[in-house]
């Protein structure tokens, strides 16, 4: 059995296609399928349930892409060490990110780039599903996301912030500070999509002081979200963190919510198993050290202080 094919058999699992996964591992579709059935020789199983396309896995052909997994990931963490053992950590770490913790992950990546200068970062923006999903398939080393998320599982956590939330609304309005959710409500606005996770946080925040927010423009991003902001006309309802990529646009002000004004936590999480990654591993030594928390809040009262001036 060769770690080649265990690469073709988890490539094949997360394309669910021959030739979209022969295509990942560039190689042939024949070589690639050659493969896999040579692995089923050898271990005396069938793995892929064969039709006119790739129909699933067999139960057997499951428990070995479980194995393939683990065993993959230990040799990438048997590299990772080797890598830190010759004089400097390599590798690339795979981070996800909820899309609205985006903005955060650079407060992360920069120093963790400039203590390790041999590492790259990979960082893609999944939900939280796609999160733990992947941190199971062994697919992300660490993930920054809410903390609280029931479906994550077997995973160890870091806290880095707490989310406030702030009222974005352009200048000259008669709002009051601190403004009530009630307030807000009433205003022209532009929100997250209701899948997003943020936005439904929001929601119950409307709902516990017994309104309910209609907004004129909905996006699922929160560039989406800033672009409607910078024309004068919608207000929002912002998590402090967006500050440190988006600031404050021209015209417009931040003003304090009443409570509840602090979300959720947003830290790592990295899964609880052996072999940890070291790449990950090494992300959490560097947020150890830089205090995301108050970095963003210090960032905040920046803002809030400017406005009070």
């Amino acid at each position: 059995m060769l770690l080649r094919q265990l690469e073709y058999l988890v490539a094949l699992a997360r394309e669910r296609h021959f030739a979209r996964a022969a295509a990942a591992c560039f190689v042939s579709q024949p070589s690639l399928s050659a493969a896999i059935r040579k692995l089923e020789r050898e271990l005396d199983v069938p793995i892929v349930l064969r039709g006119h396309r790739f129909e699933g896995l067999t139960p057997e052909g499951e428990r070995v892409l479980l194995w393939a997994h683990r065993i993959l990931a230990e040799r990438d963490a048997l590299w990772q060490e080797l890598s830190e053992m010759r004089g400097g950590l390599s590798g690339t770490l795979r981070l996800g990110t909820i899309p609205t913790a985006l903005s955060a992950a650079s407060l992360l990546t920069t120093p963790f780039c400039e203590r390790h200068p041999l590492a790259r970062v990979s960082l893609e923006s999944l939900s939280s599903r796609e999160i733990g999903h992947r941190l199971a398939e062994f697919e992300l080393d660490v993930a920054l996301t809410y903390l609280d998320d029931e479906e994550l599982r077997h995973v160890r956590r870091y806290v880095l912030y707490r989310e406030r939330y702030l009222l974005l609304t352009p200048d000259g309005g008669e709002t009051r500070s601190p403004a009530s959710w009630a307030q807000v409500a009433s205003l022209p606005l532009c929100l997250l999509s209701p899948q997003m996770r943020n936005r439904r946080i929001v929601d119950e925040y409307f709902a516990a002081e017994g309104v309910t927010a209609t907004p004129s423009v909905e996006t699922d991003s929160v560039a989406g979200l800033y672009a409607h902001l910078s024309g004068g006309r919608w207000s929002s309802v912002i998590s402090h963190a967006w500050l440190h990529m988006f600031g404050v646009p021209e015209g417009m002000r931040v003003v304090p919510l009443e409570c509840p004004a602090h979300g959720p936590r947003v830290g790592l999480v990295i899964a609880d198993r052996s072999p940890e990654s070291v790449l990950g591993r090494a992300l959490l030594d560097v947020a150890r050290q830089i205090r995301v928390h108050d970095t963003l809040n210090s960032l905040l009262d920046g803002h809030l202080a400017g406005r009070a001036g």
